[in-house]
């Protein structure tokens, strides 16, 4: 059951939210690219690869990877990297970017092999699942992960509703309603922080979490 705060903006039915955002992505990918290859998420790859082991590379998913930019900063890491997209556009210039396999698969119909991947790093994709949904798409991911594995996400963070965003659908949700929907996805709390760095609050409106599959 929904928590008594989120408040839900009419909105249409989840399969019909996520094409419509893929649609918006599919038509704006070349100014997106633009828009944010130079966005700096050190800070988020820093706090994923942090949480793992350090001696070995790691087999890492990245969930929505868009065009490409962090998958080419995790492979110059040394890491074995796959990366997954809806967004047809994103997946072939992820392809030329970074030169790994990149999956066209949304997130409503993902369809992974278990206990695969050390850690998944979900930067910016996650908010776009529709609420109802959310609990589906995570324990996917924990299927996905391997034991002692750990995921990454970064959302636009809110007063706990779903709306339309320039012509994206997204939910805009706080820590405790996340946090909700991770313990009943049984993942386990690493910890969590806001963005950007050295900021007020009020001027850091991006929430980052790191949970490890629990038992």
């Amino acid at each position: 059951m929904a928590p008594a705060s989120l408040r839900c903006d009419p909105s249409p039915p989840p399969r019909d939210a996520v094409a419509k955002t893929l649609a918006y992505y599919e038509a704006h990918a070349r100014d997106f690219w633009d828009g944010t290859r130079s966005h700096d998420v050190s800070q988020n790859i820093d706090a994923l690869l942090g949480a793992l082991p350090r001696d070995r590379p790691l087999r890492i998913l990245d969930l929505g990877c868009g065009p490409g930019r962090d998958l080419v900063e995790l492979v110059r890491r040394g890491h074995d990297v796959v990366g997954l997209d809806g967004c047809r556009a994103f997946v072939e210039m992820a392809r030329a970017h970074a030169g790994v396999e990149v999956l066209h698969q949304d997130l409503l119909r993902l369809d992974l092999p278990p206990a695969t991947f050390d850690g998944i790093f979900a930067n910016a994709s996650l908010f776009h699942v529709p609420r109802v949904r959310l609990p589906q798409v995570l324990a996917r991911l924990r299927n996905a992960l391997r034991e002692g594995g750990v995921l990454f996400c970064s959302n636009p963070r809110g007063d706990n509703h779903e709306s339309w965003a320039d012509g994206r659908y997204a939910c805009f949700l706080d820590l405790d309603v996340w946090r909700e929907l991770f313990v009943a996805a049984r993942f386990d709390e690493i910890r969590h922080y806001y963005r950007p760095e050295r900021r007020p609050r009020e001027e850091q409106p991006w929430l980052a979490m790191l949970w490890r599959r629990g038992a």
